[in-house]
């Protein structure tokens, strides 16, 4: 079937042509996103319009929404115009996702989890996708509710295998950058000078050659100013004016409103307060506050002067800078008075609160503590989104400044919920530090680290200063503010390596509270702070803490304080446990936390899963804005890369690691970085440089050094010190480890004590320390007895005793196999052959022909989980599910699911319980 015609926009049609391609993509079942910005009036929302006419001229269903700045307090309000039209298919979603969407939208203050929403609207679509190619369509995005711009963002990072194309537009901020992270993305600049001057000719073809020019010159290629200028051509001045082109964009549109009737004017503004109101509500408005009888005469002259179209009786101005120009532009004391008429006409609370706010210049005592009583019960129904901007117009009503300070602190509080940082600095900012006490400064200064850990700073002196606040705060009377920033500051110890003297002072302080030695918070800031001192009497207790944990946090919190001792059982079990709890729960930032600490499986020999975990929490870290979590993500796949052989893959992802700006203060990370290169250069059959590289991690004064977790390294600073002939200097570097492990004797350091004593050992005591290295390694190490095996293996050969270097180095081969460490499976099986073995009967490990997300899927339906239940539990739509299933199949050489558990194997068994499916 031909095509209907299209009309191609002037000087776009580059950017045309590429919305064309992902049409006919998405036609043939291969969707994707785009995210159109650029400055105002640059030609977005035209584009996109015109998409949606071809898309509709191709068949395909069109959902659109047009943000609006005030909107901005209500949660899924520009979510609702999306899914209006498919308002009828509802009842087909599963229970709990309709239930998700329907509390988004009821209007009542309990706000469902936005990720659940996310997942049951992206749902909704594939379903709707099934019958029809679908175009989603959001303009002005830097003014949607953030719930709405989250769900968009996750429904567009998840339609690649589904008919589903999703068009943004957004203006670009003042610093250059898109309200969101989304990709591909194409930036829209003005147009060029013979694309300008077709376009002025063609929208006012009959201008003397003088304005012309003028006009020209003015708009500097914006294709919005080169439409409306002509338009208002005796306002512009004759000489170049030096106002920005928005202003004088809007210049322009307020002037075209002076000839219009007062109650066409205050229509206008209604509707500028308002966008969403009832047009007759908008007119009754217009109406009583001009003195006149409300007619639909108001909206004729609106539209008559090119400002305002109607579209299924529902007014819209032509352009945003329409709304913006008429609102700020109108004298002040009719914007009070049309916001108060629309308090009294409007029926929900919450926009008749913000319409009172906008109606008070203040103080206003009473209004304020309303405001804030609605920011209190929202906050208690999770509508964060609702509650930050009522706190902050409460804090501009109040005249007492100290109350004003706790408002805005407790702003910021908020703030650090969202994904989005600035709103925070900028009430971190506005906070007047002259007027806080002692609790009220622990309570800022926790907000200002939650989105401050990054910043540069001595991370040292930091710590002092987190302690001396806490201090403050528990004589204070506060012992929680002062308890989480005792915590922040063992936080710091641990992941940025603080000094001596930092690590004493955040344990000296809790020590002088007297705390009970049991608590889960105890634990974990003595571990975090001073793991050689307070590790061992940590670990004793550590089981007796977790047994009353039920919540995702708390069971995190004790993995946490496990993970800074180096015991990666208890940990991965822990982090393990919170997980399943906020994947059932919908709380993607919270999960990404959990999934960033896959890097102790690595050691448990759980090498798949913890592949599979990290590239899940790396796609959700970007999703939810946590750069801690992407960076321990990456690192962690990084590593496991090395180790399955994959070099160029590591290598690149190290090289990505390397150049993140915040990686310099994330000492955690930087070690494994350093021991993914070490390994790449070892894999290499560069042993010397492999030694440097590894024996780096071990030094106070380099970057790449953590106290601690330098000990993940030792056994591989023993192979390479044994490839390069440095085991004397292997042996001086190490020489502090036994009294450490004696000290601290958790999984990592007795695993790094056994290791090397055996790698490293005299030619004599080899036999001798190989066995006792081998009974001495932490049970649920398969990985580092594998590694020793086939050490001892190879010391055997060397001996010539040939038969007796069979057993171990057969077992290291399987080892390896088995848990997808290729490399060393080669060099084992090398190492065997060389011993005259010539069986070579191999497992395969079906990881190998898999990405982590299609085994993840596989491992889920082998234990029995259907398409819908994978959905749900990996955040994607159910046809989703089966497009990777329909791949997977081949590839494993089975023809259905039920097969795959025998090809799976104990891949299938490793991962946890899936009741939260």
């Amino acid at each position: 079937m031909t095509k209907p015609p299209t009309v191609d926009l002037i000087g776009r049609e580059p950017e045309q042509g590429t919305v064309r391609q992902l049409l006919d993509a998405t036609g043939a079942g291969r969707g994707g996103t785009l995210l159109v910005h650029g400055a105002a009036g640059v030609g977005k929302s035209a584009l996109i319009h015109a998409a949606q006419d071809e898309a509709r001229n191709r068949g395909f269903t069109v959902l659109s929404a047009v943000g609006v700045e005030t909107e901005l307090w209500f949660p899924f309000a520009a979510l609702h115009q999306f899914v209006q039209p498919l308002r009828g298919e509802l009842d087909d979603l599963a229970d709990t996702h309709r239930q998700a969407v329907r509390a988004a939208f009821s209007g009542e203050q309990v706000a469902p989890g936005t990720y659940q929403v996310a997942l049951a609207i992206l749902e909704l679509l594939a379903d709707a996708a099934d019958r029809r190619p679908l175009l989603v369509v959001a303009d002005d995005l830097q003014w949607m509710d953030l719930p709405s711009r989250e769900v968009l963002a996750f429904v567009a990072r998840r339609v690649g295998d589904q008919p589903i194309l999703v068009l943004l537009a957004a203006r670009t901020s003042p610093g250059g950058a898109p309200p969101v992270e989304i990709h591909p993305q194409l930036t829209l600049g003005p147009l060029s000078e013979p694309s300008a001057q077709a376009l002025l000719d063609t929208v006012a073809p009959r201008l003397s050659p003088h304005v012309r020019t003028l006009i020209l010159d003015r708009a500097a290629g914006n294709p919005l100013a080169l439409v409306e200028l002509p338009k208002a051509v005796k306002a512009l001045p004759a000489q170049p004016n030096e106002l920005p082109l928005t202003q004088r964009l809007e210049a322009a549109f307020a002037a075209r409103t002076g000839g219009v009737t007062p109650v066409c004017r205050m229509f206008l503004l209604a509707l500028a307060a308002e966008p969403d109101a009832p047009l007759q509500l908008l007119l009754d408005v217009a109406g009583g506050l001009t003195g006149t009888a409300p007619t639909v005469a108001a909206l004729q002259e609106a539209t008559d002067a090119g400002l305002v179209s109607l579209a299924d009786g529902v007014p819209r101005f032509g352009h945003p800078l329409m709304r913006s120009a008429i609102y700020t532009r109108a004298p002040i004391a009719d914007r009070l008075a049309v916001h108060g008429a629309l308090a009294s006409a409007l029926s929900g609370p919450d926009r008749k609160l913000a319409h009172e706010a906008a109606a008070t210049l203040g103080p206003d005592e009473e209004l304020a503590t309303r405001l804030e009583h609605f920011a209190e019960a929202a906050q208690a129904h999770g509508n964060v989104t609702g509650a930050l901007p009522a706190l902050r117009q409460a804090a501009r009503l109040v005249h007492d400044p100290r109350r004003r300070t706790g408002m805005l602190i407790r702003a910021a509080e908020l703030a650090t919920e969202l994904s989005d940082p600035d709103p925070a600095r900028a009430l971190l900012a506005s906070v007047d530090v002259g007027l806080l006490g002692p609790v009220e400064r622990g309570r800022l200064m926790n907000a200002d680290e939650l989105v401050g850990f990054f910043e540069p700073q001595d991370r040292n002196q930091r710590v002092h200063d987190l302690v001396g606040v806490a201090a403050e705060a528990y004589a204070g009377g506060a012992p929680k503010v002062g308890g989480i920033l005792l915590w922040r500051a063992a936080v710091r110890c641990f992941f940025q390596d603080g000094e001596a003297s930092a690590r004493a002072a955040t344990t000296a302080e809790l020590d002088r509270w007297d705390p009970d030695p049991d608590a889960a918070e105890t634990l974990a800031v003595r571990a975090h702070a001073e793991p050689f001192r307070w590790g061992a009497d940590v670990l004793a207790r550590l089981d007796g803490a977790a047994a009353e944990s039920t919540d995702g946090w708390s069971l995190y919190f004790l993995g946490s304080t496990a993970r800074a001792l180096g015991d990666f059982t208890r940990c991965s079990m822990y982090s393990g446990q919170a997980a399943q709890i906020w994947r059932r729960q919908g709380r993607l930032g919270l999960l990404t936390r959990a999934l960033a600490a896959a890097w102790p499986r690595v050691w448990l020999g759980e090498l798949e899963r913890a592949r599979v975990e990290s590239e899940e929490a790396c796609v959700l870290a970007r999703e939810t804005a946590q750069p801690f979590a992407y960076l321990g993500g990456r690192a962690t796949a990084a590593l496991i890369a090395a180790l399955r052989g994959e070099a160029g893959i590591a290598a690149g992802m190290n090289e990505e690691l390397r150049g993140s700006g915040v990686l310099p203060g994330m000492r955690f990370a930087t070690v494994i970085a350093q021991q993914t290169d070490g390994l790449l250069a070892l894999i290499d059959g560069r042993p010397e440089e492999a030694f440097r590289l590894l024996a780096q991690v071990f030094d106070p004064a380099d970057p790449h050094h953590h106290s601690l977790m330098q000990w993940t390294v030792a056994p591989d600073l023993a192979d390479a010190a044994v490839a390069a002939g440095a085991e004397d200097e292997a042996r001086k570097v190490l020489a502090d480890l036994p009294e450490l492990a004696n000290r601290l004797p958790s999984e990592m350091m007795i695993n790094a004590l056994a290791y090397t004593d055996a790698v490293l050992a005299p030619e004599a005591e080899a036999e001798k320390r190989y066995a006792g290295a081998l009974a001495a390694l932490p049970p649920g190490w398969p990985l580092s007895r594998a590694r020793l095996q086939l050490h001892h293996g190879r010391w055997l050969r060397k001996q010539r005793r040939y038969v007796d270097a069979r057993e171990p180095l057969r077992q290291a081969r399987d080892g390896f196999d088995r848990l997808g460490a290729r490399y060393w499976a080669e060099v084992a099986g090398s190492q065997l052959r060389a011993t005259g073995e010539t069986k070579a009967d191999r497992l395969r490990n079906p990881a190998d022909s898999l990405s982590p997300r299609e085994m993840q899927i596989a491992v889920l339906a082998a234990r029995g989980l259907s398409n819908r239940e994978i959905g749900q539990r990996m955040f994607i739509s159910h046809r989703t599910v089966g497009t990777y299933l329909y791949r997977i199949y081949p590839r494993l050489g089975v023809a259905n699911r039920f097969q795959l558990a025998a090809v799976l194997g104990d891949q299938v068994g490793n991962e946890p319980d899936q009741q939260d499916g």
